[in-house]
């Protein structure tokens, strides 16, 4: 009995450790946002007066405003990033489980060509100029498939899932091609449903890739209708930070416009719905970033 008593405390004890030192990390990791949201909602002035606080002295909307001054270019930028990110995420999944379940097959003959030719592209590439050539040549100037293509995939991405589907047994897909499954349908109805946790986290990673990419906008987009988000407010940015400068060499007179705030406004703007988005999607983004860390 004394012996339990003693285990039940340590547990106890250790139990209250790690929850106070988890929770003062997470503490940590949570002030720096807060401050973001505090700071985009503080007067310019007052920022620079007294610094970021948890509680703003002097509240102001102004960075908000500038951002949503005109609805319709906002929301038009919102949809096309959505759109692009739903797309991207859906088909880049797809197309990433499909090829790690081709390369960890080991009856497939060309596996290891195959794999030697996707890890030789991670330490390889042609360059930016030759890369737009081919874009361009390929008519993708204001074309939606500049922005999807370049990141349907990712070879991280593809040996997280080749690790994942190790851990499946073999003799599951042996069964089912017994039963009659053809390869398509044993990877369609078997293995997919059950490799949820290894999808859910390269679907998260696809989707912050795309929600957060504006270098390929600035190359292949010019049309104000098809930019996406990130880029949109990246050029809004831009133009007042020129207005200013122009304002101060030349010495005309200029509004006050909120710079600071306007920075961390769009971070509040941009970060928001994935912060959404993640809490249904944390149990299997924790489970895949482990997948192949424990094997037994």
């Amino acid at each position: 009995m004394a012996v339990n008593q003693i285990r039940k405390t340590d547990r106890i004890v250790f139990n209250l450790i790690g929850y106070i030192v988890v929770g003062l990390f997470s503490l940590l990791c949570l002030i720096p946002f807060l401050l973001t949201v505090s700071g985009s909602v503080t007067k310019d002035a007052s920022l620079f007066e007294y610094g970021y606080r948890l509680i703003p002295k002097m509240y102001s909307l102004e960075a908000y405003k500038l951002i949503f001054r005109t609805p319709e270019v906002i929301t038009g930028a919102y949809a096309v990033t959505i759109l692009l990110v739903v797309s991207g995420t859906a088909l880049g999944l797809f197309l990433t489980a499909m090829t790690s379940y081709v390369l960890h097959r080991k009856d497939f003959k060309y596996r290891n060509k195959f794999s030697f030719f996707f890890f030789f592209t991670t330490l390889f590439s042609g360059g930016l100029v030759p890369w737009y050539l081919v874009m361009i040549n390929l008519g993708m100037k204001n074309n939606f498939l500049a922005l999807l293509l370049p990141h349907l995939f990712a070879v991280f991405h593809i040996i997280i899932m080749r690790t994942f589907f190790t851990t499946i047994p073999e003799s599951l897909g042996e069964s089912a091609k017994i039963d009659g499954a053809g390869d398509f349908t044993i990877f369609l109805k078997l293995y997919l449903p059950i490799s949820l946790p290894a999808l859910s986290t390269i679907g998260l990673f696809i989707a912050l890739t795309y929600w957060n990419d504006w270098y390929q906008a600035m190359l292949f987009i010019t049309k104000p209708n098809m930019m996406p988000l990130q880029y949109h407010l990246y050029k809004v940015f831009n133009s007042m930070q020129a207005a200013q400068i122009v304002a101060q060499k030349t010495g005309m007179p200029v509004a006050q416009m909120p710079t600071e705030t306007f920075k961390l406004a769009m971070t509040v703007v941009v970060t928001g719905p994935i912060i959404l988005v993640y809490p249904f999607i944390q149990k299997y983004f924790v489970k895949g970033m482990t997948v192949g860390a424990v094997k037994g």
